[in-house]
């Protein structure tokens, strides 16, 4: 008898997971339709059929998306996805992180965009739309299948986000009518994503994936329907779109783990960051290579397979972050659900098609007998994009040791720190980049004035290293050779595209766009080089001690200061001051006021509140923060709470001060093996172990000729100055151990003497300390980031350079189109 469980919502669920087969089925009937209309364009009814197939596609699409935001946003906690990723505290804009949160979420994210990319293709490709709308619902169909979540002969394809807690669960609960009476919450967002940027950064980062498909495409058309040299035209704006989208995801990430992150930075190397960063520069080199091939009919092969590689790589690094075998060496790459299958035929698949059309078209490719000349643009375009390869097979190969691993059975272990491990490799390859990046732009397609070339260089040149020498002598980067490099050859690249932006103001407007993307990009790099160079932590603590316990073991006390409430503490040339908190659960905010006064006036120069804020998060380990940033124009002081006590922050207990000998009223104890000399630190101060009195005595005791009684002299010395003698004994009568504890109870300390040990020639002591009266508390780390703003500054001129090098490109194949027309 089937139980009827209570309260359940099943409708949406159920359309959901029929859009979700539709979607499959429109794609699968798309990409065949397509693909005969590609074989048979002179037959119209085909590419009619294709393109009821895409829109069928796309209205499933919508509808999934819908019915899974109607889910989450009303918590219908009967479907797992819904109680996995969201919670009833969750704000709207976090429940929309919440969605894409999960696997099937961000797979559903990656397919609505290929939609809007489709849309745009179906209405603006024309002759290209059936061949390349093949490739495009040939990488829907995957994508479709990823979120079936069907079993057949015994193996689930995909993971459906419509599955319920129930059939996804297995406890004992869920097995009662009224189960839903007792799921009071969901599980929440991970807290590390409860960030603005992470509304807007995932969104941003899946549709430069989607747009990948796009060049993969057009390339892939190309060489498939012999037009060779057709696809370029209409091929590059949307690599062009592609390197822009995915760039600017990509730096949306490192401003997400700048200002949400607690390691203190923006890059850190982590292989989920190196897999985005991989496709993104061979599609750069594959940019460069194309133009170079427009040109000058030079490396035709060069630009099919690096734009091919490109989305290959795209997928590849889905297969990384969505397999689980990252699980060890990433810290936020997903779990399996089981796709490895799947996501691997999808990358084999593609990587097929890739390899198939290179080697079946080698013979008919474009190809020119004259070599390029060394002093041709090509030329070092070639190099350019070669080097920007090696660098991605070098991050690939150390990326994929997990990979090598368990293909192989090998047990190479990952670099121990992969940020100098990849900073060592990359920062040589940037050096290489940037140099090219700078003199090519003095030279010109086919053959250029060798005399002109070398005048304009060296002028570029000398101007570079008086700037860099300035930079370098400021910032304090002169003490790493490659630091020196680097910044030398950003210098130099700006510099000479500041040139080259000079000539568009005389009217030769169409090198614009390459131009301000280059010193867009020389920014990024000087930011991101000073910044993570010179950053330096101003929260000093001379004590190197802070009294919380367990402190030491996760944080560096040296770098972190104990801030009481109401209790202003100097931090360098600021006064700091812990001013309370507030309460938006599960976070607690609390308010850190930065005060800067002129020491001779009084005079208040500059006063701030930082917010950072933090949750006890049992599953994550502890305590999460996410801290709060001051920009400046030339700097950012970066402040993270690491240990907090409030009604809701239980992350540590702090020893501390009060009255008594009840062992009850105390912390425990700390133990130590001790001799005569050692000085050891306790929250307020230290003590130093003085000597030892063989001789003492205890009232009412009784010394037998082989009892011993030993006191232990100690001068306890407060933060103040002030000194306490304490003298705690150690008794040895009839062979029956005893201690007498002594207490300072204006200090909230007491001692026991517990031991002799003479085989170590060392005293066991044991300390004690009471807790502070009930008064909020915060252990706090401040950063400060030199020059940030250069990188972020970098982003934007980055980001505007692509654009102005799109239209360009768009412009310039609507030109030769209606040339092309009027010529017919």
């Amino acid at each position: 008898m089937d139980v009827k469980f209570v309260g359940e919502n099943l409708l949406p669920g159920q359309i959901g997971q029929f859009f979700v087969i539709l979607s499959f089925g429109a794609a699968l009937f798309s990409l065949i339709s397509y693909f005969f209309a590609a074989k048979n364009p002179e037959e119209t009814s085909w590419k009619k059929l294709g393109r009821i197939g895409f829109w069928l596609n796309a209205l499933s699409i919508f509808v999934i998306g819908a019915t899974l935001f109607y889910i989450i946003y009303n918590h219908l906690f009967e479907y797992h996805y819904a109680w996995a990723h969201s919670s009833t505290t969750l704000p709207t804009h976090y429940i929309i992180s919440a969605f894409w949160e999960g696997q099937e979420g961000s797979f559903w994210l990656w397919m609505f965009w290929q939609v809007i990319l489709g849309i745009v293709l179906v209405f603006k490709s024309k002759s290209w739309e059936a061949p390349v709308m093949t490739f495009v619902m040939l990488c829907q169909l995957f994508l479709s299948s990823m979120l079936i979540g069907v079993e057949i002969f015994g193996s689930r394809i995909g993971s459906s986000p419509f599955i319920l807690l129930r059939e996804a669960m297995t406890w004992p609960i869920l097995s009662d009518p009224n189960y839903l009476s007792m799921i009071k919450d969901g599980r929440g967002l991970n807290p590390l994503l409860q960030n603005y940027w992470m509304v807007i950064h995932p969104p941003t980062l899946f549709l430069g994936f989607a747009s990948m498909i796009v060049p993969f495409a057009y390339a892939a058309a190309g060489l498939w329907q012999k037009r060779y040299k057709e696809w370029i035209n209409p091929g590059l704006p949307w690599a062009l779109f592609a390197v822009m989208i995915l760039g600017a995801g990509i730096i949306m990430g490192s401003f997400w783990a700048y200002e949400a992150l607690n390691f203190g930075g923006f890059w850190a190397w982590d292989p989920v960051e190196n897999v985005s960063i991989i496709p993104w520069f061979t599609l750069i080199a594959a940019v460069h290579v194309m133009i170079a091939f427009k040109n000058s009919g030079h490396a035709y092969f060069t630009s099919a397979f690096l734009c091919l590689i490109s989305f290959v790589l795209v997928i590849y690094a889905s297969y990384l972050t969505r397999s689980g075998i990252l699980g060890e060496t990433s810290v936020h790459s997903f779990t399996s659900l089981g796709m490895s299958g799947q996501l691997i035929i999808f990358n084999l698949t593609f990587l097929g098609l890739m390899i198939f059309f290179l080697v079946t078209r080698k013979k008919g490719m474009p190809s020119t007998q004259k070599e390029e000349e060394i002093y041709s643009r090509e030329f070092w375009l070639f190099i350019g994009a070669l080097v920007l390869t090696v660098a991605c097979v070098q991050m690939i190969a150390t990326t994929s040791i997990p990979v090598f691993n368990a293909l192989f059975g090998t047990k190479v272990a990952p670099p121990i720190d992969p940020i100098p491990h990849y900073n060592k490799w990359q920062g040589a390859f940037a050096v290489v980049v940037m140099l090219l990046t700078a003199f090519t732009q003095f030279l010109k397609y086919k053959r250029s004035d060798s005399k002109k070339f070398w005048a304009a260089t060296l002028a570029s040149f000398v101007f570079a290293i008086l700037i860099s020498a300035v930079i370098i002598y400021f910032t304090h980067v002169y003490t790493n050779v490659m630091y020196i490099l680097i910044t030398f050859s950003a210098v130099f690249c700006i510099l000479a595209n500041l040139r080259i932006l000079g000539d568009a103001f005389k009217g030769k407007w169409r090198l614009a766009g390459s131009a301000v993307s280059h010193i867009g990009f020389g920014l990024l790099l000087i930011g991101a080089l000073i910044a993570a160079a010179t950053n330096e932590v101003i929260s000093v603590n001379q004590e190197n001690y802070i009294a919380v316990a367990g402190f030491d073991k996760v944080e560096k006390p040296g770098e972190n200061l104990f801030l009481t409430e109401g209790e202003p503490v100097q931090m360098g040339e600021y006064k700091i001051t812990y001013v309370g908190d507030s309460v938006a659960a599960p976070n607690v905010f609390y308010k850190i006021k930065y005060e800067k006064i002129d020491e001779e006036t009084g005079q208040m120069l500059e006063s701030f509140i930082l917010t950072p804020f933090a949750q006890n998060n049992p599953q994550m380990g502890g305590l999460i923060g996410t801290p709060g940033t001051k920009h400046f124009l030339t700097h950012d002081i970066y402040t993270l709470i690491t240990a907090a006590a409030s009604d809701s922050q239980a992350a540590a207990t702090p020893k501390q001060e009060g009255e008594g000998t009840n062992l009850e009223e105390y912390d425990e104890p700390a133990t130590y093996k001790v001799a005569v000399g050692d000085t050891l630190r306790y929250r307020n101060g230290y003590y130093v172990i003085e000597s030892l009195d063989h001789n003492a005595t205890v009232e009412n005791m009784s010394k037998g000729e082989n009892d011993l009684m030993v006191k232990m002299k100690i001068k306890v010395v407060s933060a103040e100055g002030k000194e306490y003698p304490v003298e705690p004994v150690f008794v040895l009568k009839n062979n029956n151990y005893f201690d007498f504890p002594k207490t300072v109870e204006e200090q909230g300390l007491m001692f026991r003497f517990t031991k002799v040990l003479p085989a170590d020639k060392k005293l066991e002591l044991m300390a004690y300390q009471k807790p502070l009266p009930q008064k909020k508390w915060v252990v706090f780390k401040a950063i400060k980031f030199p020059y940030i703003n250069f990188f972020w500054c970098g982003t934007i001129v980055m980001t505007i350079g692509f654009c102005m090098a799109i239209y360009r490109r768009v412009k310039d194949g609507r030109n030769k189109q209606n040339r092309e027309e009027l010529v017919s």
